[in-house]
C-alpha cells in the first residue's frame, strides 16, 4: 500500500485525510489497516510517534460507517483506554478529524474534571469513547455507562497502563465487555507482563511490530553531559541560551522537582510552565495549549507527559533527571523528531545516576555522544539567579482556585488531587477512582502520662 486510497476506506474518511494532506501511510498503518478492516484482533508493538492512532482509528470508523445504528443510551460502540488525560484527549480529537464529513459522536471522560457533564454527555449513547480507566469505572459504579454494546475495543500504551498501576481496573473493565467485540492492543515494549495482559484480551491476533521493542527513533540525535545534582539548574540556563530550541520539554522525576525548575527559570527570566498530576485539568490544559501555541517554548513535565503530548516542533528534549525505568527514557526522547523531524535530545547525568544510564544504553542498544560542561560553568554555578518565590505546587503559573479544595481531599483520597486518586478499595487503581484511606488509631498507653511528661511505673 503506497497511499491511503489503496486501503478502500470509507469515502468520508479518504475526504477527511486529504484534508489534512494525508497520502502516504507509516508502516505500522500500512501493517494494520488491512487486516484490522477484516475485523482480525491486532497486537501492535511500536514506538511512540510511528502513527499508531490513525492505524486503529482510521479502520474503525470505516467500521462504523459501514455498519450503521445508533449507539443505545448510556452506551458506546468504541472504546478506547488510554493512561494519561493527555492522550485521551489527543485521540478523541484525532478521531474527530478523521470523522469530521460523518455523524459520528466521539466523547472523552477522565478525572479532574466535573463528572455531571460527563453523565450528560453519554445519556445519548456515543459512537466513540476515549477514557482513562479509572473516571471510567466511577461513571459504570454510578450505572451513568454501560459497556455491553461495545464493538470495538481499543488498549493505548499498555505498558504505561502496567507503569500507572492500572491492571486491576483493566481486568475489571474486561469483565463488563462483551465476549464479541474486536480488540486492538498496542504497546511500545512488549515485557513478559505485558503479553501476558494481551493474552487476556486477544482472540488469535495478527502482530505488528515495526522496530524492535525499546529502541529509540533514529533521527533523534542524544548527548550526555555528566554533573553534579546541584549543578544542574545552572547547566539548564546553559543550554536553553546556547541551543537553537524551537520547543523544549525538559523532564523530571517529581513534581516539586518539575515546579522547582520553573522556579529558577522565572528567576533567570525565562519562561516556562510544568504539568504534572498535581496540576488542576484546567491548569495542564493552559499549559499544554500555551506550549502548542509557541507562547512558551519551555515545557517542564514528569512522565505523565511522556506519552500524552503529541506537539509538532519539538526540536529538544532535555532529561533533567535521568528516569530508572530504561522504556521510559524512549518514551520521553519520543516526544521529538516526529513525523520524521529531527530532534535532540540532552541528558544531565548526576553521579547517582549513571547506573540508571547504563541500563538505559543497555536495553536500547545505543549511546549518547558526552558533551562537556561549558568554559565558563563554574562561574555560572557560582552567579546562578535565585528562583522566584512561590507556592512549590503551582510553579510560575500562580495560585490554582481550586487547589483548596483539592487539599481537603487529599486525606480521602490517598494523598493526591481529585482526578490522581490512588487505590480503589476494590483493588482498581486509577485516574478519577475513588478511594478512602483507612484511620490509624495509636492505642493509648495508659502507664504513660504523655501529657505531663511523667512515666507510672507500673507493678
Amino acid at each position: 500500500m503506497t497511499t491511503f486510497n489503496d486501503f478502500g476506506l470509507h469515502a468520508d474518511i479518504n475526504r477527511a485525510l486529504a484534508a489534512k494532506d494525508y497520502t502516504t501511510p507509516t508502516p505500522i498503518q500500512t501493517q494494520a489497516i488491512p487486516p484490522l478492516m477484516k475485523g482480525r484482533d491486532l497486537c501492535g508493538i511500536a514506538q511512540t510517534g510511528t502513527g499508531k492512532t490513525a492505524g486503529f482509528s482510521l479502520p474503525s470508523i470505516h467500521h462504523l460507517l459501514t455498519y450503521p445504528h445508533r449507539p443505545t443510551p448510556r452506551g458506546c460502540r468504541m472504546l478506547v483506554l488510554a493512561p494519561t488525560r493527555e492522550l485521551a484527549a489527543q485521540i478523541a480529537q484525532s478521531c474527530r478529524d478523521y470523522g469530521r464529513f460523518t455523524k459520528l459522536s466521539v466523547s472523552t471522560v477522565f478525572g479532574g474534571v466535573p463528572i455531571n457533564k460527563q453523565i450528560r454527555d453519554l445519556s445519548n449513547g456515543v459512537d466513540i469513547l476515549v477514557a482513562t480507566p479509572g473516571r471510567l469505572l466511577d461513571l459504570i459504579d454510578q450505572r451513568a455507562l454501560r459497556l455491553d454494546d461495545v464493538e470495538i475495543f481499543v488498549l493505548d500504551e499498555a505498558d504505561q497502563m502496567m507503569d500507572m498501576g492500572f491492571i486491576h481496573s483493566l481486568r475489571r473493565i474486561a469483565k463488563l465487555l462483551p465476549s464479541r467485540r474486536q480488540n486492538l492492543f498496542f504497546s511500545a515494549t512488549m515485557p513478559k507482563e505485558i503479553a501476558h495482559l494481551a493474552e487476556q484480551f486477544l482472540n488469535d491476533p495478527v502482530t505488528v511490530s515495526v522496530t524492535p521493542a525499546a529502541t529509540t527513533v533514529e533521527k533523534i540525535s542524544q548527548f550526555a553531559t555528566f554533573v553534579e545534582q546541584k549543578e544542574k539548574q545552572a547547566l539548564l540556563h546553559s543550554i536553553v541560551a546556547s541551543e537553537d530550541i524551537d520547543r523544549a520539554l525538559i523532564f523530571t522525576r517529581t513534581k516539586h522537582g518539575a515546579d522547582r525548575v520553573v522556579r529558577h527559570l522565572a528567576g533567570a527570566g525565562i519562561k516556562a510552565m510544568a504539568i504534572h498530576g498535581n496540576k488542576s485539568q484546567s491548569q495542564r490544559t493552559h499549559a499544554l495549549q500555551a506550549f502548542r501555541s509557541g507562547d512558551i517554548k519551555l515545557l517542564v513535565a514528569t512522565d505523565i507527559a511522556a506519552r500524552g503530548i503529541d506537539v509538532s516542533g519539538v526540536s529538544h528534549v532535555i532529561n533533567f533527571e535521568i528516569p530508572n525505568v530504561p522504556e521510559q527514557y524512549v518514551h520521553r526522547i519520543g516526544r521529538t523528531a516526529r513525523a520524521g523531524a529531527e530532534g535532540k535530545a540532552i541528558s544531565f547525568i548526576a553521579p547517582d545516576e549513571r547506573p540508571y544510564m547504563r541500563d538505559i544504553e543497555r536495553v536500547t542498544r545505543s549511546k549518547s555522544e558526552p558533551m562537556p560542561l561549558p568554559e565558563n560553568f563554574n562561574e555560572m554555578v557560582r552567579n546562578l539567579p535565585k528562583p522566584v518565590a512561590g507556592p512549590r505546587d503551582t510553579g510560575s503559573q500562580g495560585r490554582d482556585p481550586n487547589r483548596q479544595r483539592q487539599e481537603a481531599n487529599r486525606g480521602r483520597n490517598g494523598g493526591k488531587p481529585q482526578g490522581e486518586r490512588g487505590p480503589r478499595r476494590d483493588g482498581a487503581a486509577g485516574e478519577g477512582a475513588e478511594g478512602q484511606r483507612k484511620r490509624r488509631f495509636r492505642p493509648r498507653n495508659k502507664s504513660v502520662g504523655a501529657h505531663k511528661g511523667v512515666v507510672k511505673r507500673v507493678g
